[in-house]
């Protein structure tokens, strides 16, 4: 099954251009203008996200680690990545600590930034496969509860 991607931004199009190019990856991508609607995205949704991509500055100044918290609280194996447009380390050390797989700059001179987030796109999904994968195996193996999302790739 492929990837599920949610991606929150207010910027409409920033949130289309990174939903086009996540889609051209072969990636199902849903998308939410809000942190508040993105939120209630990743509460009512069926399985799981595999990853969330959200922005930092939306309605509040941390509406992306409200977004990190939202998606940590449904699935601890949902990955995260944090963009913004304002780097601010006190926020980015906020965010790792959280639980972000990265906290990436929309405006990094010289770097073509959707390049960077597809790469990173899939070493978060990638560590999101192997710690799962590594869950199942202590199931298996009589060791850990069943505690894994419903659905996985």
């Amino acid at each position: 099954m492929p990837y599920r991607i949610l991606v929150i931004d207010d910027e409409e199009e920033a949130r289309d251009s990174i939903q086009r190019r996540l889609q051209r990856e072969g990636y199902v991508v849903e998308t939410a203008p809000s942190q508040e609607e993105g939120i209630a995205r990743i509460r009512d949704a069926r399985d799981s996200f595999d990853l969330i991509i959200t922005d930092m500055l939306m309605e509040q100044a941390n509406s992306g680690v409200e977004v990190l918290r939202a998606a940590v609280a449904r699935d601890l194996f949902t990955e995260v990545i944090v963009l913004t447009a304002y780097g601010n380390v006190s926020n980015a050390v906020e965010c790792m600590k959280q639980g972000a797989f990265d906290y990436i700059e929309k405006n990094i001179p010289g770097v073509d930034v959707y390049d960077l987030l597809i790469i990173k796109v899939a070493q978060a999904l990638e560590r999101r496969k192997a710690a799962l994968g590594t869950l199942r195996r202590l199931e298996r193996a009589g060791m850990y509860g069943s505690t894994l999302p419903q659905k996985t790739p």
